[in-house]
């Protein structure tokens, strides 16, 4: 008999227009960008849309300073250039992350150290970290990756040990908790993005953040073309002459231009105030759908710390086929799977398909041409071995939901249909992989 799925003739179990679509904007959200065009002053660095968000955002996450930027990119760039990366230094960091966050190690001409995860959170393993410290070693950069907090404070522990200062790469966990603090004030500086995709999305944007007076003026100076950019000259900002500023046009160092603008910046400060209560739908989804998936032999549902609230802004699944006496290759049943789902009307991606030490990029070093910068310091291995948790969390798991429809909008009537058809489907997974 014909399993009674979609990917056999059946009809979907979901119309894919019922997902709501992400980001979700509100009628605060346009008269926030309104008021921007009817004031008219779109860009600067003491413009009050952006400066009004760097306040409100230090003071959410706990922390004594924010820089908005263009990117969590360049929030990332101008963290590490702060902390005095420099080239040749190396950083290391997740092997599980977003290509960005290796590449900002890039864009200060240092090399990348890549260390593997742990299992539960998919964070970095802080005791890989130790193995991995050199006396090059000039930065840790752990990712809170999916909005799930990671051994933080044993990173943080290890870099006071050997005097080396934390970055956090919350670019995915705006909100997130961990032992009743939020991410991003923990490390000595940390970095999260407010692109469209994110729990809190601008469109375009970045937030640095600090509670050390020297690295905000380090990192400030690198954000706007190098200049050292000094409290009176924000007093003496007139907001009838925004495009006048009183500036002395003198860099003092290297830099760039990763300031955001006002509309960005109004949009943020619009979306930040729903923030939390987007987040805990999130988790109240999370928590359902994992009830839900954790009955299913073989199938692995993130996994919560009691300490930790994580913002979910990811959620991946693991798959043991063995559960099922199934023993076909972790990528073939992933794969077979995310096209079943597919079918039934559901969103699923994988996300990344390999660590980021494996794209080419790092495995070729093709840097900035002719070896930069892995020609200034001892040979760095990326051999995908040294990563074995890592492979095998993306070999043998994919991601429900997707950017355009996350899980943290959704409702809990459309999160039941993805319960039961995803264990209708993996009940069938025998049939499945015969058919795909």
């Amino acid at each position: 008999m014909t399993a009674p799925l979609a990917l056999f003739g059946r009809a979907p179990a979901l119309d894919n227009a019922r997902h709501v679509r992400w980001p979700v904007i509100d009628a605060a959200d346009r008269q926030a960008v309104l008021a921007v065009l009817d004031r008219g002053v779109f860009s600067g660095p003491f413009a009050p849309e952006v400066r009004a968000l760097e306040q409100e955002f230090a003071e959410y996450v706990g922390a004594r300073y924010a820089l908005s930027t263009n990117s969590g990119t360049s929030a990332l760039h101008i963290a590490l250039a702060a902390a005095g990366v420099g080239p040749g230094d190396e950083v290391i960091t997740s092997a599980y992350s977003f290509v960005a966050t290796a590449q900002a190690v890039l864009h200060q001409q240092a090399i990348p150290v890549f260390v593997d995860i742990e299992p539960h959170t998919c964070g970095i393993d802080p005791e890989r970290i130790e193995r991995a410290i050199t006396p090059r070693t000039r930065a840790l950069l752990p990712v809170h990756i999916h909005g799930m907090p990671c051994q933080i404070d044993e990173v943080v522990a290890i870099g006071h040990k050997h005097g080396i200062p934390v970055i956090e790469d919350a670019c995915q966990a705006h909100g997130a908790i961990k032992r009743g603090r939020k991410m991003g004030a923990i490390g000595d500086a940390a970095a999260f993005s407010l692109q469209s995709s994110k729990n809190l999305p601008c469109g375009e944007g970045g937030l640095f953040v600090t509670s050390d007076p020297e690295l905000y003026h380090r990192a400030n100076r690198v954000r706007m073309f190098g200049e050292d950019m000094q409290a009176m000259e924000e007093v003496a900002w007139d907001a009838d002459r925004p495009l006048d500023a009183k500036r002395a046009y003198d860099s003092v160092t290297v830099g760039w231009m990763y300031r955001t603008t006002e509309m960005s910046a109004a949009l943020a400060r619009a979306q930040l105030r729903k923030l939390d209560r987007s987040n805990e739908q999130a988790r109240r989804n999370a928590r359902r759908l994992s009830a839900a998936l954790g009955q299913l032999p073989g199938v692995i549902p993130p996994h919560v710390p009691e300490d930790c609230a994580e913002s979910v802004h990811k959620f991946r699944v693991r798959l043991d086929p063995s559960a099922l006496h199934i023993s076909e290759p972790p990528k073939r049943v992933r794969d077979a799977m995310i096209t079943a789902l597919r079918a039934e009307g559901l969103e699923v991606v994988m996300w990344q398909s390999q660590p980021v030490p494996g794209q080419r990029l790092f495995r070729e070093k093709i840097g900035y041409g002719g070896g930069v910068p892995w020609d200034r310091a001892r040979p760095v291995d990326y051999e995908l071995s040294q990563f074995p948790e890592t492979v095998r969390l993306l070999d043998s798991s994919l991601v429900l939901f997707s950017q355009s429809c996350p899980i943290f909008p959704q409702t809990e009537e459309l999160i039941d249909i993805y319960a039961e058809t995803f264990a209708r489907v993996w009940s069938h997974l025998g049939e499945v992989l015969a058919g795909t």
